[in-house]
């Protein structure tokens, strides 16, 4: 009984020793989408549903980044396969100090949407390892 006991009051001490753990949202980076960024009005239309079209992809931190070669990759869900299939991938250099990131338009090629669809975005260091992802559906 003794045992028992002893093996319960560990266990509550590590389970309590969990709860009290902090965690924070932004302690890994978050990505997302808006419409535009703004150095005035900052972030235009953040959502996860979107026309088809070019968007702006945010990453945020609580710490820096510390990336310098980066890619923002778009894979795009095949209901045929059911599974996500590779689809195209955007290169971008960074400051590695950054915390707060947009990547938009700098081509007419770029970060654009041409087909409606659900995608996983990633953003990716130089070495394709991810850093962040998000899903967003994209609609005519």
């Amino acid at each position: 009984m003794k045992n028992v006991s002893l093996f319960f009051a560990l266990f509550l001490l590590l389970f309590l020793a969990g709860i009290s753990s902090n965690t924070f949202a932004q302690s890994e980076p978050v990505l997302y989408f808006c419409e535009t960024y703004d150095s005035d009005d900052g972030e235009v239309g953040v959502a996860d549903r979107f026309t088809t079209g070019y968007l702006t992809v945010m990453v945020k931190c609580d710490h820096k980044l510390n990336l310098k070669n980066v890619h923002i990759q778009f894979d795009k869900w095949n209901p045929d396969t059911e599974e996500f299939e590779y689809y195209k991938k955007y290169d971008y250099t960074v400051e590695r100090d950054m915390s707060y990131i947009f990547f938009a338009k700098n081509d007419e090629s770029d970060l654009k949407f041409e087909e409606p669809g659900f995608y996983r975005v990633f953003l990716l260091d130089s070495k394709d390892k991810t850093v962040a992802s998000a899903l967003i559906e994209i609609i005519d």
